[in-house]
């Protein structure tokens, strides 16, 4: 599932009630210390909570084909959907859900900004935001958005890499109207003519692409940040075998797509209701599956590039903190055992 990968063209207290709190937590945690390390988390939980998102084609799998359902007989697991990847960390944040997908730049930003997650794997490399606009837009190049209205979720790759290419034509965010929507929406609002462009995400861009004639006005592989699949913290510390559960399937998920092209297209296109032609562009010629699942150097040299933009447009507290959460962002560990299982 490789594929050759276009050049650049120019073109995130204490309560009253604590004592009560405290309470409820030490009786809780009367049972864990009766449990062997590694399992007291999954026996007091019982339940495993992760999300799907069409961006994450392996979710998609894991998903259909039941694999964690069928191997944690006693846990219940919960899969909810992903609008984006700001959706994402909000059901981190909220403790909603145990492990979530997003682009690597809002995992980055995320932590940055006080939300306690890992990055425990890597699910694609792809090319899936670029700078959209209409079909019969006069706009031809990025400069060219200068005091135009620009539709895109902010906290997701599609913003951060808007934010990217405005700095390289030398504009800054406030010199375009950002008009904040999920990403749905912004692809209903540029098709409508409510806005000059959209910081597109696939698989709604190529759905715009074959659907309506819009039209990229700018892509840039370098600037899309990899898809990081994320876990909370007090989850990876408490439940690491449910971690590494989450892993393997994932790489099951990875191997399956490979051995079966044709279906993973045709599920991705039953799952996000999208033709046939449509699934294919995002899967086959945007998204890199065989890739390692480790995060390590590759995506910190792309986050690494990113970094100064979230600094520069105030996207993250300080820059101190956005060093500090880089580095201290990656879990590799059940990564590296799910790959070496595969």
């Amino acid at each position: 599932m490789n594929h050759r990968r276009p050049r650049p063209h120019l073109a995130e207290e204490p309560h009253p009630m604590i004592h009560r709190r405290t309470l409820l937590a030490a009786t809780l945690l009367v049972p864990l210390a009766a449990c062997a390390p590694g399992e007291g988390g999954t026996a007091a939980a019982g339940r495993l909570r992760l999300d799907y998102a069409y961006y994450n084609p392996l979710s998609l799998v894991v998903r259909r084909q039941r694999w964690l359902e069928n191997e944690l007989k006693d846990t219940t697991v919960t899969w909810v959907l992903s609008a984006g990847s700001n959706k994402a960390n909000e059901n981190l944040r909220g403790e909603s859900i145990d492990v979530g997908s997003t682009a690597g730049a809002a995992a980055l930003q995320a932590r940055a900004n006080g939300t306690p997650i890992k990055t425990i794997g890597v699910y694609t490399r792809p090319e899936w935001t670029a700078l959209v606009v209409a079909g019969d837009s006069p706009v031809t190049r990025v400069a060219q958005l200068k005091g135009r209205k620009v539709a895109a979720t902010k906290g997701t790759d599609p913003y951060f890499f808007l934010l990217q290419a405005l700095r390289e034509a030398g504009l800054g965010a406030t010199d375009v109207e950002v008009v904040n929507l999920q990403h749905a929406d912004g692809r209903t609002a540029l098709e409508r003519g409510d806005v000059d462009a959209w910081a597109g995400l696939d698989p709604l861009m190529a759905q715009s692409q074959v659907e309506a004639g819009a039209k990229l006005l700018y892509r840039n592989p370098a600037f899309n940040s990899y898809g990081f699949l994320n876990a909370r913290e007090g989850f990876l510390a408490e439940s690491p075998d449910l971690v590494q559960k989450v892993l393997d399937a994932y790489e099951r998920a990875r191997a399956w797509i490979a051995a079966n092209p044709d279906e993973a297209v045709r599920l991705l296109a039953a799952e996000a209701k999208l033709t046939p032609e449509v699934a294919t562009v995002v899967l086959r010629e945007r998204t890199e599956v065989g890739i390692s699942p480790v995060p390590g150097a590759e995506q910190r040299a792309v986050l690494e590039r990113i970094l100064p933009t979230l600094v520069a447009e105030s996207q993250v507290r300080s820059e101190q903190e956005a060093r500090a959460a880089l580095d201290s962002l990656f879990a590799p560990e059940h990564a590296e055992k799910a790959r070496a299982a595969s």
